[in-house]
């Protein structure tokens, strides 16, 4: 995209966050009825599912988002060929492009931005973009990544020269790699990708030489970092930082804004939809772009339309993620509907079972929330059906005997609150909570025996409980 155009439809999205909350559902619903039209005229498998719902052409634009079928995974799997807008791209292609080209950012067939994903099921989904489709979604992106800065702000913070780094999985077709290295060029910054799979050593070296102002990467790859800056060897002077591809809690996000004395911004986004909001305030929630997608919560199951990709649309396409949505207030200034909770995928709930055969789940939202000095990163793994533990990386200096005791109290509340008091907690410290060894990112739950997780040495007596 242009500089100068990339600058005045950065202007424009901007725009929309000063917007009332019926301007902003205004220009929702308009593009939504756009999209249903365009699905509807152009994809065989949406024109077949909605008249087979009874949904006319006439009834585009009068009934419900709800009304309206919704697909998943498998579904757009089975019937990718026919669901997508165009002619000339099909799945079996795509497969073989992926499997057999070189990976870079180079669109495919000189037009198509092409984002690999294999989620929870393990089986290969593309998710497929055009060029403005995909200049849409990075406009978002950057509009996120420089989230509270006027244009001003932003038009001096370009001229000085960013140089941002890119920390996470980087060897594959992931939707935040190529996304962020388009935006990136986009705004004439200079880049450095560091993955996750390379030495510490040679992040050490890269670093000192490429000297960034602004990180942008997986939270558990950028504790890491301030890590390294912690011990002082290397040193760093960030303006900014964006967190994404995993869940942020509030002891991660208390800690980088602590080593590196920068505004934290934690972004949201999906391989179906690259673009979906932005948290600048652990307080005040995430804030979902309303302008680019409709998000629905329906018997607790997500629900996303995507409003800006006409090469693959997406109605009402189920997504595993947990969240609950929240009318704004104005308290954080915006008038987008606010995601509470946001932490995780369905995989992430903890199941127990008492003596009597009675199952009861944890929710992780309902630890989103621990907060404790000198608790850098947790992680939980359910040992069995009634017991878990959290391995839990402090600070150096950190008195792990205070911190363990309060992870017990609030814990212990939680559990009883939840009906849950005979099941078994300890906790472990590890110097170090590693990724999944397979996708680069760290989950919040692992289950007993996962092979993929490996926890670095611990510390003798460690568990309590």
């Amino acid at each position: 995209m242009n500089y100068l155009r990339l600058l005045w439809e950065l202007y424009q999205s901007k725009r929309n966050t000063t917007k009332t909350r019926e301007q902003i559902l205004a220009i929702q619903e308009k593009k939504l009825r756009k999209m249903l039209h365009f699905a509807y005229e152009n994809s065989k498998f949406y024109r077949r599912t909605f008249e087979a719902a009874g949904i006319t052409v006439e009834k585009l634009d009068t009934l419900p988002l709800s009304s309206f079928p919704a697909i998943d995974k498998s579904i757009l799997l089975k019937h990718f060929d026919e669901l997508i807008t165009v002619s000339d791209l099909k799945q079996e292609e795509l497969r073989q492009f992926d499997a057999e080209e070189r990976i870079d950012r180079k669109p495919y067939k000189g037009k198509y931005h092409v984002v690999h994903s294999s989620g929870s099921t393990g089986r290969p989904g593309y998710f497929v973009y055009d060029e403005a489709d995909w200049n849409s979604m990075l406009i978002g992106l950057i509009r996120a990544a420089l989230w509270d800065m006027s244009m001003t702000q932003i038009l001096h913070f370009l001229i000085k020269g960013p140089r941002i780094v890119y920390i996470a999985a980087t060897d594959g077709r992931y939707g935040g790699a190529m996304a962020v290295g388009d935006g990136i060029d986009g705004v004439h910054a200079n880049q450095l990708y560091l993955d996750i799979k390379t030495p510490l050593a040679e992040w050490v070296n890269k670093i000192k030489e490429f000297k960034p102002n602004m990180i942008i990467g997986y939270p558990s790859a950028i504790k890491i970092l301030g890590e390294l800056v912690e011990k002082g060897e290397i040193e760093a002077d960030i303006l900014r930082i964006v967190s994404c591809g995993e869940p942020l809690g509030a002891s991660l996000r208390n800690y980088l804004e602590e080593v590196f004395h920068a505004q934290v911004t934690n972004f949201y986004g999906a391989s179906e939809s690259l673009a979906l909001g932005v948290e600048n305030n652990h307080e005040k929630g995430m804030m979902l772009f309303d302008d680019m997608n409709v998000i629905e919560i329906e018997n607790g199951t997500m629900y996303l339309t995507c409003l800006y990709n006409f090469t693959q649309p997406l109605i009402r396409y189920r997504l595993s993620d947990n969240l609950t949505l929240q009318e704004p207030d104005g308290k954080n200034g915006y008038q987008f509907t606010k995601a509470v909770g946001l932490l995780g995928r369905n995989e992430d709930i903890l199941w127990f079972e008492d003596g009597n055969g009675k199952r009861e789940f944890l929710h992780p939202l309902a630890v989103e929330g621990i907060c404790i000095e000198g608790l850098k990163d947790y992680q939980f793994r359910q040992v069995s059906k009634d017991t878990f533990e959290m391995s839990a990386e402090v600070s150096e200096m950190a008195s792990k005997d205070t911190i363990r005791a309060e992870i017990l109290e609030q814990m212990r509340n939680i559990l009883e609150e939840k009906k849950l008091g005979y099941v078994q907690f300890y906790v472990d410290f590890v110097d170090e909570i590693m990724p999944d060894l397979q996708t680069g990112k760290k989950r919040l739950v692992v289950k007993e025996n996962d092979k993929r997780y490996i926890e670095m040495p611990v510390d003798e007596g460690r568990r309590a409980g």
